[in-house]
């Protein structure tokens, strides 16, 4: 079976299954250690898969026309 997700993520307590993210989003409040950093971890880290933010795509392409390509 294809595994969905990489196993290789790097604890943060902004995705951790025990953290909530304070409305100001500079801080985690953490069921077991209390007020966090969203990048610290500690060794209760639970990954929970719906918290962890997509990256921005990027905008490779502007607004080209046909003729931009054409020699």
């Amino acid at each position: 079976m294809k595994k969905l997700f990489n196993e290789d993520i790097t604890p943060a307590c902004e995705y951790c299954h025990y953290g909530r993210i304070t409305p100001d989003n500079n801080s985690v409040l953490c069921e077991k250690r209390g007020i966090m950093l969203p990048t610290s971890s500690c060794k209760s880290f639970k990954y929970d898969v719906l918290k962890r933010r997509p990256q921005k795509k990027l905008q490779i392409f502007a607004d080209y026309s046909a003729e931009d390509f054409t020699i």
